[in-house]
């Protein structure tokens, strides 16, 4: 079988394993028949596999070659978003080739990523006795809603690991900052009451519009008060998604609900911004004589920014030829930076094919995917001190 043809069949093997990961139970799926792929594929090649069971059908996987600290970790996310069948023009479970692209769910976004690290390590024809310091490969559970894997890895040592890439779809530019993300509910409990004498009630969507120019007027000043040049999008953001509140025009709104969502810069603490809007709220509360509760959809993940001088960027530059730049969605990068390693994020495909119908990895990705990771193996596992 010639290397293309390995390369379509592993990533037909994992993407031929559901693991839609998602808020609502109806959609969610295990991972596990994916992590037990990946397993499979790194115990042939001589890892010391551990699979490290979560909850609900859940796993992360934490492979490991070689001995010792330092090294390298090569970390991507096992699961995918939702699809809509009906919106597809081949099974997102089977691999199609066509038009130099491999189209399936997760092809770009990122399961393609895992059989570019094992051509990676075949083509070095790596051997553990072989390795100065160690390379782990971690697959995560739940990256694309609760990120209950990476939190999980918080605890693990990963055998002191110094360096970290992340394989999500960059077009194989460094990504060395994005963004953090907090989506939050803002729950107003006003009385219900028949609309035809306001004093047999208090409306919580009246009071819910005083919140919600609040929230504006506190987005205003937030924008004021941080910037950072380094963001296309150089100011935080805070977006007002969704609101529900009362069953019928005839009746005084009981209850009303907003949520919204804030993406705070590098450098922003959500638990910070959380406390300031609680005591606006606050005030709002006492003056309409509502009760007004804040309150996580999820949990929060933070800002996250490596600093230009360090190792990774400076090697993940010179093996890309890309200077490392910013993006506005979230990653598990801020979980291994959690654990004391130098972190970037980069891998093959695009961000404008990730969660879309027929998502597809272009070809001209893979091999140039290959090399770089084959480099930084060579670079952190065999060359380097610690």
């Amino acid at each position: 079988m010639t290397n293309a043809a390995l390369f379509k069949h592993r990533l037909n093997e994992i993407i031929s394993k559901p693991s839609v990961s998602c808020t609502l139970a109806s959609h969610d799926m295990s991972n596990l028949d994916a992590i037990h792929v990946i397993a499979t594929w790194l115990d042939d090649l001589g890892f010391d596999t551990e699979i490290q069971s979560l909850s609900d059908g859940k796993a992360n996987l934490i492979a490991c070659l070689g001995e010792g600290s330092g090294g390298l970790v090569l970390s991507g996310h096992s699961d995918t978003v939702p699809f809509d069948d009906s919106r597809w023009q081949s099974d997102p479970f089977k691999v199609e080739e066509k038009d130099n692209r491999y189209y399936g769910l997760g092809s770009c976004d990122m399961k393609a990523y895992f059989p570019v690290i094992i051509s990676a390590i075949e083509a070095l024809a790596l051997k553990k006795e072989d390795l100065k310091h160690p390379l782990i490969v971690l697959a995560t559970a739940d990256e694309e809603s609760s990120m209950s894997g990476a939190r999980a890895l918080v605890k693990e040592s990963l055998h002191h690991a110094r360096y970290a890439i992340i394989g999500e779809p960059t077009g194989l530019v460094p990504i060395r900052m994005h963004k953090g993300i907090a989506m939050e509910r803002i729950r107003v409990t006003g009385k219900a009451g028949h609309s035809s004498n306001p004093n047999l009630g208090n409306n919580a969507l009246e009071a819910m519009h005083e919140v919600i120019g609040e929230m504006l007027n506190f987005r205003s000043e937030l924008q004021t008060r941080y910037q950072h040049p380094g963001f296309t999008v150089a100011e935080p953001t805070m977006n007002l998604g969704c609101i529900h509140g009362g069953d019928n025009p005839n009746r005084i709104c009981g209850r009303c609900e907003l949520d919204f969502d804030i993406r705070p810069l590098p450098g922003m603490s959500i638990d910070q911004i959380n406390t300031e809007l609680s005591k606006r709220l606050a005030g709002i509360a006492a003056r309409t004589q509502t009760q007004l509760e804040l309150e996580p959809l999820f949990e929060h993940v933070d800002p996250f920014e490596q600093q230009p001088q360090t190792e990774i960027v400076k090697m993940s530059e010179r093996l890309s030829g890309h200077a490392a730049e910013s993006v506005a969605f979230a990653t598990e990068a801020p979980f291994l930076a959690q654990l004391g390693m130098q972190t970037i994020v980069m891998g093959p495909g695009s961000i404008d094919q990730a969660h879309q119908p027929n998502e597809y990895l272009e070809h001209d990705q893979i091999q140039p995917a290959i090399d770089i990771i084959k480099a930084a193996i060579v670079e952190r596992c065999l060359e380097q001190g610690p």
